[in-house]
Parts: structure tokens; C-alpha cells; sequence
């Protein structure tokens, strides 16, 4: 079965969503980090999945559900870190991040048969999917994150090693404030749209 990867940093003030900060403060930012982590890992837990591994910039805290293994990130950018995440996987794998705390477990439910890659693009030109059937971590090193065309970059790499490639749906990231109450509306039972609830009104 399909080795589910979340990467992730520990959620503490100053180190996560800085780009919250403001209208929230870093503490308000931090605590919404920590709600859409929840809400990612929780999706995770509810998805069939040969191993559930949590690549860690820090230390788990009580929102880390049981049945995650946590390993730690390794040293370098992005690209490195993506990389090292699936070099611990031998089979089919499906790597996400901790911001699009709007992901289900039939979003997260992906099928090899028919492709050799899966890729969910974010509306800010990144990506917030990457499964490989063979990982493969030279598919990511070298590409440029955090620009409007890491996500173009990293599908290219993929079609140009002869990978046939599935897109998954287009998913929004939370960065911004604006990011926040559009991804809240999606998933308004979540922990992330009650925490923004709390932090909108000053709680």
C-alpha cells in the first residue's frame, strides 16, 4: 500500500506562517499552524495507507495522532528535505505539507494502476501533492520552491524522466490572511476554521 508523508514544522511562534503576521500576531499564527497541522494530520490517519510518516522540522507535540512514525528532516532547502522524505520510502508514496488543512481522505486516496506519478498543483504556483509509484529523489532536487513556477518546474521534471503524471485537483494554500478565511470556508468543521474563529475574535 501507498506510504502516506506529511512534512511538516514543529508550530511554534516565530517559526511558522510568519507571513500571518500580521493581522495575527505570532502566537495567533503559530496556533492556526498548529490547527491546519491537526486537521492534515487527522485526514492522514483517516486514509488506508501501508505507513504513515511524519518528516519533522522540530519535536512532536499532543497534536500528532498515534500511528505516525516521525523522522526528522534532514539539513538544506526545500528541495533537499522533499528529496530526503522520500528517500525513506521503498514503494509507492504520496508526500504532502501542513498547509492545506482542507485535504480528505478521498483527495489523499490515490491509485498507481494507470500512472507513475501523482501531482496536485496550488493555486499559488507551488504544489501541495507529490506521489511517486517509484520514489525517486532526484526528481526533486535542483527544482526551485517557493516561486510562482516551482509547481510548472516540478511536473516538467517529471514528464522529461518519462513518468506518466495524474493531476490531482488544484488545492489553495494557507499563507496569507486572505488564504486563511478562503480554506476555513472549505473546511468549516475543521480545527483550523475553529482556531480562526478564536483568533478573529481576539481569543
Amino acid at each position: 500500500m501507498t506510504v502516506l508523508l506529511v512534512i511538516a514544522k514543529e508550530p511554534l511562534p516565530g517559526r511558522v506562517k510568519t507571513r500571518l503576521t500580521p493581522p495575527f500576531s505570532p502566537a495567533q499564527a503559530a496556533a492556526l499552524a498548529e490547527a491546519a497541522l491537526a486537521d492534515t494530520l487527522r485526514a492522514v490517519a483517516e486514509t488506508p495507507a501501508g505507513r504513515r510518516l511524519l518528516v519533522l522540522d522540530g519535536r512532536p507535540g499532543p497534536w500528532l495522532p498515534p500511528g505516525f512514525d516521525v523522522v526528522p528532516q534532514c539539513a538544506g532547502g526545500l528541495d533537499e528535505r522533499l528529496a530526503d522524505a522520500f528517500a525513506h520510502c521503498s514503494g509507492p508514496a504520496l508526500l504532502i505539507g501542513m498547509d492545506t488543512p482542507q485535504v480528505t481522505p478521498a483527495l489523499l486516496t490515490v491509485d498507481f494502476s494507470d500512472c507513475d506519478a501523482c501531482f496536485g498543483p496550488a493555486e499559488d504556483g507551488g504544489f501541495w501533492a507529490l506521489g511517486l509509484a517509484r520514489p525517486e529523489p532526484a526528481l526533486l532536487r535542483g527544482v526551485p520552491m517557493s516561486t510562482p513556477v516551482t509547481g510548472a518546474v516540478q511536473r516538467e521534471r517529471l514528464v522529461s524522466a518519462g513518468l506518466r503524471v495524474r493531476d490531482l485537483p488544484r488545492l489553495r494554500d494557507v499563507d496569507t490572511a486572505a488564504d486563511a478565511r478562503a480554506v476555513a470556508a472549505l473546511a468549516p468543521h475543521g480545527a483550523f476554521a475553529a482556531r480562526l474563529a478564536d483568533c478573529a475574535a481576539g481569543r
